[in-house]
């Protein structure tokens, strides 16, 4: 007991400890701040309970009048909750059970002489909703809030409702080792208790990688950077003494690093460890306990960031990068990804290298890179599913969760896709208000999908079928259990690895949790009669019915939600017509879902599942072609989702609907569709030349304007047209005259102010060309002898640019000022062509000459013949 006082006496928080105990005294709450190893996980709890006096452990008195008699610590992970029960037991020469208990979902282990209760974020949540008095509970110590859990932060904002209404003695403790201590100071309004920090410096050794790796993508990380990784990790063993801890994002690249150290490690006595969330309990215990004089490798994920202590290390190796939820919402798809660790999360790592004694850490990043690493870990609630939330937030009765003391508030978007799932699951009702079925699921302890089809296939297939199920659905199987629900359903029945004995547990609690007690006994009628395969199926697809999918062929499937899933290549449920999918992700990038876990269902259970997505209506719509030329198409169709499951042709569909069909193919393929001649071009474009350049009232007659206006200039042809074919007909030009300004009387100006032809002096009537930016006149020059001023257009806004043509009709010269053109250009374009072409008039002095569209010898004929002249026009 001596060696244990001693170890109490030498943790830096007790110096902070006297604040912390005037801080609760005076305002109720406070924010801890204390570094790595500074002993706010254990001597704290210990102090508040009383436990941990002057004296040592078990001494007289608490830390000052404030002691108090219970306290509950809340830690985001399990393995945090047991190791900080097991040391804080071992502090008091203890059993586990004693005065210091835990409960994490399924396990409990607490006497009734318990005064300090260590218990994860979930299951706090869980006893806020049973009843927010926690009765018998005098502090509550949220830890570890710097990582931004949901349940940390929903759990924070609980709190300080029932200290606001129910308990205003309930006193209140954040406690962190690196986070925005204003922020939560803010939010609780409650002082900063600032502890020292550990003792033992931690000296930083830059070691990023020799060659530039690529940049993790969704869960992929390069493999260069895992082999830069195992061998830092071997230069620390050479350079260094203690155990090594290795920080990687994810069980995948624990067991590839552990694979490239298995032959290369220094010495027959060095032993690797892989610790995760979901390792065996063994495994965590033995990291935690020490290695008895073997030196040790451990690979880890950010589990062993915060709330334990891996005795022995004296390194840490960080490849600097951590795994967070995302979540497509329009597809009721979450994924991992990898993203760069936060400067608080690196800071936390270091801190493990110094909780012993002065430590390395080894970070697998160049120095210049650090500052520009994001401050903090982004919030939970800004990126993961808020399903649960939601729930939560309905059974407290602030549906929108706007009265509640968040750190950041939901986003919106992700609060309505919640609701409408527990709308769907009849969980909460129009307003978002909990219903007694919503109650119900949320006093499950598990998300919303999964309580859905616990309640529900419970009747159908068994009481302890249906849990069996849902517990496997809850933690996600390990992936040598396979694809397959069912297979998987075997192997854990069978298993005797660790994930099976969480399993069994998982299922007893809830197959307890109905009506019926343990529930052996299936349930009535054809359906409890279901194979395992059937039932498993059932379940998967209650608990996710917007995933039940059907085949498209080679491996590929159509959810209702209208999403494509692949199943793997070597996947056993290639062959099944229907699919219940589990689990999927869509990778970052990627059009498709990947399916993870799945069951083989058959239609019927597809339609009873999904039920609520069933339609059967007429569909009206334009039907892309495969070479771009659509058509409306009219169907009945009956649907799941967006799974057409039959369909047939309508023979007299809905006009409405047709008429809304032809706008989408107008929209779809532009009004190209529709007939248009010279004529109808040409005015379009003298139209828009107007709108142009004078503004209102000439019309806008760009594709965007036209499909925006259809119903107005196109209205007589959607009221009449049934398909693509009565689009052709339709005069483009005739309707859109429909458009021109007739109400201000402005219409009859048109050809004043934009004329299809100007009459030039040869007599001829010359179609301007309104295409361009300017509208232009080509003409041939004989034939605007003596013109020395063209006609300006749009009210004399616009001078018309003139293209002189040669005889053989192409361009000799271009021109706005004639009069200029006569005087100065004119003479180097008669040198150029008189002689190529010798029969046509190049008079000296254009500006005097005849204009005339003839030869010169017909233009002297008709100028002997004023008569015939005259005849010619």
């Amino acid at each position: 007991m001596l060696q244990r006082t001693d170890a109490l006496r030498h943790l830096p928080v007790r110096s902070s400890l006297p604040a912390l105990a005037a801080a609760l005294e005076e305002s109720g709450a406070a924010v801890l701040c204390a570094p790595p190893g500074t002993g706010k996980t254990t001597l704290v709890p210990l102090a508040l309970a009383g436990l941990a006096g002057p004296d040592g452990p078990g001494g007289p008195s608490g830390p000052g009048p404030g002691a108090a008699r219970r306290v509950v610590v809340a830690e985001p992970r399990r393995i945090a909750v047991r190791a900080a029960a097991r040391r804080m037991a071992w502090l008091l020469g203890e059993d586990v059970g004693e005065r210091i208990g835990f409960t994490v979902r399924g396990e409990r282990a607490v006497g009734p002489r318990c005064a300090v209760e260590v218990v994860t974020t979930g299951v706090l949540l869980q006893r806020l909703q049973r009843d927010p008095e926690l009765p018998g509970v005098d502090v509550v110590v949220l830890d570890e809030c710097h990582e931004r859990h949901l349940d940390a932060d929903t759990a924070a904002a609980f709190l300080l409702d029932v200290r606001a209404a129910l308990r205003p003695e309930l006193r209140l403790v954040a406690a962190s080792a690196t986070t925005d201590a204003g922020a939560w100071a803010r939010l609780l309004d409650a002082p900063v208790v600032e502890s020292p920090g550990a003792a033992h410096p931690v000296r930083v050794v830059w070691a990023p990688p020799p060659r530039p790796v690529r940049p993790a993508h969704g869960t992929r990380v390069d493999p260069a950077l895992l082999e830069h990784v195992a061998a830092v990790v071997r230069r620390a063993l050479r350079e260094e003494d203690g155990d090594v801890l290795c920080f990687l994002p994810g069980t995948g690249e624990i067991a590839r690093v552990a694979g490239l150290l298995g032959g290369g490690l220094d010495g027959a006595d060095t032993e690797v460890l892989q610790v995760h969330g979901r390792a065996p309990a063994a495994v965590q215990d033995a990291v935690l306990a020490g290695g008895g004089g073997r030196r040790r490798v451990v690979l880890a994920t950010s589990v062993a960031e915060s709330s334990l202590t891996v005795p022995g290390v004296r390194v840490v190796v960080d490849a600097g990068l951590a795994r967070e939820p995302r979540t497509d919402h329009a597809r009721g798809l979450s994924a991992l990804t990898t993203v760069r660790v936060s400067r608080a999360s690196a800071e936390q790592r270091a801190g493990r290298a110094g909780r012993e004694a002065p430590g390395v850490v080894y970070r697998c990043w160049p120095e210049a890179e650090h500052d520009r690493l994001p401050r903090f870990p982004s919030p939970e609630i800004a990126v993961a599913d808020l399903t649960s939330f939601a729930l939560r937030t309905a059974c407290w009765g602030d549906p929108d969760a706007r009265g509640l003391a968040l750190p950041d508030p939901p986003p919106d978007g992700a609060m309505a896709a919640a609701r409408e799932v527990l709308r769907a699951i009849g969980a909460v009702d129009g307003e978002g208000r909990a219903t007694g079925r919503g109650r119900a699921m949320a006093a499950l302890g598990l998300h919303p999908r999964l309580a859905r089809a616990l309640l529900d296939a419970a009747p159908l297939v068994g009481v302890r079928r249906a849990a069996e199920v849902v517990a496997l659905l809850s933690e996600e199987p390990p992936r040598e259990y396979g694809d397959e629900v069912a297979a998987a359903w075997r192997a854990a029945r069978r298993g005797g690895d660790a994930y099976a004995a969480r399993w069994r547990r998982e299922a007893r609690r809830l197959a307890g949790a109905l009506p019926g007690g343990a529930g052996d006994a299936p349930g009535r009628g054809a359906a409890a009669e279901l194979p395992d395969g059937a039932a498993a199926g059932l379940v998967v697809a209650l608990a996710f019915p917007e995933r039940v999918a059907r085949s498209r062929g080679e491996r590929t499937y159509l959810m209702v939600s209208g999403t494509r899933a692949e199943l793997s290549p070597g996947s056993g449920l290639r062959e099944a017509p229907w699919l219940a999918v589990a689990v999927a992700d869509r990778p970052v990038g990627s059009a498709s879902a990947r399916v993870r876990l799945a069951a083989a269902v058959d239609e019927d259970t597809a339609r009873r599942a999904a039920g609520a997505l069933h339609s059967d209506a007429e569909e009206v719509g334009w039907s892309p072609g495969r070479q771009g030329a659509g058509d409306v198409v009219a169907r009945r169709v009956e649907r799941l989702g967006a799974v057409e499951l039959s369909s047939r042709p309508l023979r007299d569909p809905d006009p409405a609907l047709v008429r809304t069909a032809l706008l989408e193919g107008l929209r779809h393929e532009g009004v190209e569709v529709l007939h248009w001649s010279r004529e109808a071009r040409s005015l379009r474009e003298r139209l828009a030349f107007l709108h142009r350049e004078v503004g209102e009232p000439w019309p806008d007659v760009s594709d965007e304007a036209l499909l925006e206006r259809a119903g107005e200039w196109l209205g007589t042809v959607l009221d009449s047209a049934r398909r693509r074919a009565d689009l052709e007909r339709a005069d483009a030009g005739r309707l859109l005259g429909a458009l021109l300004p007739w109400a201000s009387g402005e219409a009859a100006r048109l050809d004043e102010l934009a004329p299809e032809r100007i009459e030039v002096p040869s007599g001829s009537r010359i179609r301007v060309d309104y295409g361009g930016e300017r509208p232009v006149l080509a003409v041939k020059l004989q034939e605007l002898f003596g013109w020395q001023e063209a006609p300006r257009l749009a009210g004399g806004r616009v001078p018309l640019l003139v293209h002189l043509l040669s005889p053989a009709g192409r361009p000799a010269a271009v021109t706005a000022d004639l009069a200029s053109f006569w005087r100065d250009g004119y003479r180097s374009v008669r040198a150029e062509l008189r002689g190529r072409y010798p029969r046509h008039p190049w008079p000296e002095d254009p500006a005097a000459a005849e204009p005339t569209r003839r030869t010169a010898a017909a233009a002297r004929r008709a100028a002997a013949d004023p008569g015939a002249r005259d005849r010619s026009r």
